[in-house]
């Protein structure tokens, strides 16, 4: 899978989606160390544009994205990462960050 990070500056947009219930979650960014730690520890790791740093979704609360797969658009600039989630997604505590039930 080739993915052009440089286009958006080392960044890609990541599309979160639940793998069982197709319900996109959230939206975060990776770069090319992001994906690599997802990839190797097949928990969805992201990077924080505020912080400037790596973080795995989970690591505070608990609610980790365990990764079931991972494909790259037609441009490739843009990943779709289906996960198996545990509780909600959202830090808000909602089970998407659109406030949406993910049954």
């Amino acid at each position: 899978m080739k993915i052009d990070f440089e286009k958006g500056g080392g960044l890609v947009p990541a599309i979160i989606q639940d793998a069982k219930t197709k319900n996109v979650l959230m939206l975060g960014y990776m770069n090319k160390e992001a994906y690599e730690k997802t990839m190797e520890t097949g928990m969805v790791t992201f990077w924080s544009r505020g912080r400037k740093c790596l973080w795995t979704k989970g690591e505070t609360s608990g609610n980790f994205l365990d990764l079931v797969d991972i494909k790259v658009d037609c441009d490739n600039d843009t990943l779709l990462v289906k996960v198996h989630p545990h509780g909600p997604t959202c830090h808000t505590g909602t089970d998407t960050c659109w406030g949406e039930e993910n049954r």
